[in-house]
């Protein structure tokens, strides 16, 4: 059992050091909101490290879906195709918009948006004389989705693409950096990310027009005139300043973050190879995940334990652990909405968990968890039952 002490986070907030100095700076300057000279420096310094002609940065990864739906025209009874594994907020916006979800199983590779299911769903509405507005998938866990076939699916039936890259900041397929294969593309900083600026997001285009569009919009649509001008509906979108400092130092860093996931990863592959039943997503041919969340796949009558016999084994030694994204077609407030697939999505919930994978977690700790999983594996650690 754990002490009163004993708490290992699933994925906390690992900060440098040198935060400290651009907070003061940017108090020193009295640029804490949305104005000042680390908004534009942060902004730079993405579209550098990751080849990005243009990036927004704003205050949450929602808010810079919810803009790049509204850049593509998302509208009321328009119909979005966005995958079904995944976190509510890659969807909600949608919702926002008036606008209509139809979610797609994912493939077995990636854990990502199938592409044939994609194209299948296209095909039918195509059929129905409905065509969908928009094609939003998203790259899980830092492993990118099949960008390569969904983009050329986006092209073939002229449909624009938005990758939700929130979860894949640093991650590529053959050197091209996530969040740059969209016509859009998103990150997120929340605070469990691999890096963070407390909340915030970016928004990532190729289109000079629709960066400028999106800085419009996110500053409440003001016009430049010397008084409050508006002529259409606009938002309170933009990054503080105080934020984007925080970013300028976690990027300064953000190689050395990527590098301890992965090989948190590869440690917990290593040490948990001889338990059957236990299956890690692996990188395709010529991909690159950043590793953000080590996930796992438990077969029952392998293994010994499942899923839930698992996370309520870790819970008791103080352990945080999480069960992978509940598929929104699954979910109450989306039951009304439409699925094509199979039981893809279906299974990785029922059978799948993430690990701690913080860039702090030390060896002492990523061995105690290790630990709980052989005992449980072996029948000798007592458990709580199968509750979720």
């Amino acid at each position: 059992m754990a002490t009163e002490n004993q708490h290992t986070p699933l994925s906390s907030p690992h900060f440098s050091g040198n935060e400290i100095g651009f907070i003061q700076a940017a108090i020193a300057a009295g640029e804490i909101a949305t104005n000042g000279r680390f908004i534009r420096q942060f902004e730079q310094e993405l579209e550098r490290k990751f080849d990005s002609p243009h990036v927004i940065a704003l205050n949450s990864g929602t808010s810079a879906i919810h803009l790049a739906l509204h850049l593509l025209g998302v509208g009321s009874g328009d119909e979005v195709i966005c995958q079904s594994f995944t976190f509510v907020a890659s969807c909600n916006p949608i919702r926002y918009l008036g606008g209509v979800p139809i979610f797609v199983d994912s493939e077995e590779q990636t854990w990502n948006m199938c592409p044939d299911r994609l194209e299948e769903t296209i095909r039918k509405r195509l059929a129905q004389g409905k065509k969908p507005k928009v094609i939003l998938a998203v790259n899980l866990f830092g492993m990118p989705a099949n960008w390569p076939r969904i983009c050329h699916i986006g092209k073939k039936y002229d449909i624009p693409v938005l990758e939700d890259a929130a979860e894949s900041l640093g991650s590529t397929i053959d050197g091209q950096f996530a969040g740059t294969f969209g016509d859009l593309g998103v990150f997120s900083f929340n605070g469990n990310k691999i890096i963070t600026t407390g909340s915030g997001g970016a928004l990532l285009t190729k289109n000079r027009f629709l960066e400028k569009k999106s800085r419009y919009l996110a500053t409440q649509a003001k016009l430049n005139v010397p008084h409050y001008e508006h002529n259409e509906l606009g938002y309170n979108y933009k990054m503080t300043n105080l934020a984007a400092g925080i970013g300028l130092a976690q990027l300064q860093v953000i190689a050395d973050r990527i590098r301890k996931r992965r090989q948190i990863f590869a440690e917990y592959r290593r040490l948990l190879q001889g338990i059957p039943g236990l299956q890690f997503l692996e990188e395709p041919p010529g991909y690159f995940s950043n590793r953000w969340l080590t996930t796992l796949l438990i077969q029952p009558e392998q293994a010994g334990f499942d899923a839930v016999e698992l996370r309520n084994s870790l819970l008791l030694e103080g352990i945080e652990s999480r069960f992978l994204w509940k598929p929104m077609h699954l979910q109450p407030l989306y039951r009304d909405a439409g699925y094509l697939g199979g039981g893809v999505a279906e299974n990785l919930f029922r059978t799948g968990l993430c690990l701690p994978s913080s860039s702090l977690l030390e060896t002492p700790e990523l061995e105690r968890i290790v630990e709980v999983v052989a005992r449980l594996h072996a029948g000798t650690l007592y458990t709580t039952g199968k509750t979720v």
